[in-house]
């Protein structure tokens, strides 16, 4: 591993999305407010995943499509440190590379969106409900199996667009992405953790310790 030039901007690799940016400068102005005189930049990694918005996740080859290419740019050197939602990261670690800390957990809770501003047990049997997560899906489908879940993906702005405009009824996103948002108003139920079993954020760089 070549030595970076500790007066040169940190760079921190993240998807383009606003809340996968707004994730990372938390990241950043965490570490600057650590060190001194740390500068940091945001380099933006147009991942697998998000080039292929109108794809099933189930349908992609392996793990990680919204990581790999990030975890690539990391190894060669082009990023100094990277920044995933821990939900999108491989089960299996990634040799060379660790993940370093943890930032200060916001709600872990999923997140109900409804059109009518319904609760998840309150929406009518055949109701759709979109998300593209998998966990997500088999969640509803094991509370309410008399709901409809459609593969909806895209950035929150998307997903809850496609609620207002009823595409389909609700959408289940993450709080902690409406909270970074400003826009946690718009969810109609944060769902019980005990019944709604919930994921993190993780941030990584290269080497260990």
């Amino acid at each position: 591993m070549t030595v970076r030039d500790t007066t040169a901007p940190v760079r921190i690799g993240t998807r383009g999305s606003e809340l996968a940016r707004t994730q990372a400068t938390i990241v950043g102005d965490a570490l600057a407010q650590k060190h001194s005189g740390l500068v940091y930049e945001l380099v933006v990694v147009h991942t697998e995943g998000d080039e292929k918005s109108a794809t099933e996740l189930s349908h992609f080859e392996g793990q990680g499509v919204f990581v790999r290419r990030i975890e690539r740019a990391l190894l060669d050197g082009e990023i100094d440190v990277a920044v995933h939602s821990f939900k999108d990261m491989p089960s299996a670690p990634t040799p060379g590379l660790t993940v370093a800390a943890f930032p200060e957990r916001e709600d872990p809770r999923d997140a109900l969106a409804s059109r009518q501003g319904l609760s998840l047990n309150e929406l009518p049997a055949g109701a759709v409900v979109g998300t593209g997560s998998p966990r997500r899906q088999a969640l509803v489908r094991e509370l309410r199996p008399d709901l409809v879940v459609r593969g909806v993906r895209g950035n929150v702005d998307t997903r809850l667009l496609r609620a207002r405009e009823g595409e389909v009824d609700a959408v289940v996103v993450a709080a902690a992405g409406l909270r970074r948002l400003g826009r946690e108003r718009e969810a109609t139920e944060l769902l019980d953790p005990a019944r709604f079993v919930p994921v993190g954020v993780a941030f990584r760089r290269i080497g260990g310790g």
